[in-house]
């Protein structure tokens, strides 16, 4: 075993090596931001409302776009049918394509001289400059974290289970919400969990949308290209504690919910 010293130091230190350039950045950020700044960069009305939009936005799209992509989830899991595996492609899409062409192909697809942009505006819903627009934007770039989690979940679970639910004359719904989605609840949450805080973060796709009204990631973009790195980086590190303190709240629970489990 000794032989293989060597080799697990170079691993560790690999390791180490990755793990300091994601820490050293955000270390420098939050060192360069006095308390006075951080403090007074919260209290700033539009720096309070664009993190309020961003929050609500992102937990609005991870929820409305869940009621479908759960149980497509479990028919991705359970089923086979022709071109499967060209549709878990497609899933994958808004993962590859820059974001500022999905923001470009999304524009296409709602703008008001498009059918779907007409019927909004008739029955009073906008998607270009709106919140509605925003969670189109951050729904599209997040979902294939939730499918995919779900998904996984989904396949995890004993088919046998549901087989043997069904043959005791339990409904397919039935069946569904009593054992599918109990037994992959855990991987379904962290799909959420990582949908909710991906469309968050979203810049390219929304800016295309709406750059007005501002979530805080185009806020910050928008005061770096105005005032430069000083006045920028306040908001940016305001952003990045409220985004860690609800990731942490949301991971707690989950874990909660885990240890209640077992």
């Amino acid at each position: 075993m000794t032989r293989f010293q060597p080799l697990k130091l170079l691993f560790i230190f690999l390791g180490g090596l990755l793990l300091m350039f994601i820490i050293a950045p955000l270390a420098g950020m939050f060192l360069a931001t006095s308390p006075a700044e951080f403090f007074d960069t919260a209290a700033e009305k539009e720096v309070a409302e664009s993190i309020w939009l961003t929050l609500w936005t992102s937990m609005a799209a991870t929820l409305i776009f869940a009621i479908a992509a759960i149980p497509f989830a479990w028919i991705l899991a359970r089923k086979k049918f022709p071109f499967k595996r060209l549709v878990s492609a497609i899933i994958d899409v808004p993962v590859v394509i820059p974001h500022s062409a999905a923001g470009i192909a999304i524009l296409g697809f709602v703008s008001r001289d498009t059918a779907i942009g007409r019927l909004g505006e008739q029955i009073g819903l906008g998607f270009i400059g709106t919140p509605a627009g925003i969670i189109l934007a951050m729904a599209f770039v997040s979902i294939p974290f939730l499918v995919n989690a779900a998904r996984d979940g989904f396949s995890a679970v004993p088919e046998k289970l549901e087989k043997a639910a069904l043959n005791l004359g339990a409904s397919p719904a039935r069946v569904f919400i009593t054992i599918s989605l109990p037994l992959a609840w855990r991987s379904i949450l962290s799909g959420l969990i990582m949908m909710w805080a991906r469309g968050m973060s979203e810049f390219g796709a929304v800016v295309i949308i709406a750059y007005h009204p501002m979530i805080t990631p185009v806020l910050i973009y928008e005061r770096f290209g105005s005032f430069g790195l000083s006045y920028a980086r306040p908001v940016a590190v305001v952003f990045i504690c409220v985004c860690l303190f609800f990731f942490a709240v949301l991971r707690m629970l989950s874990n909660r919910y885990e240890d209640a489990e077992n």
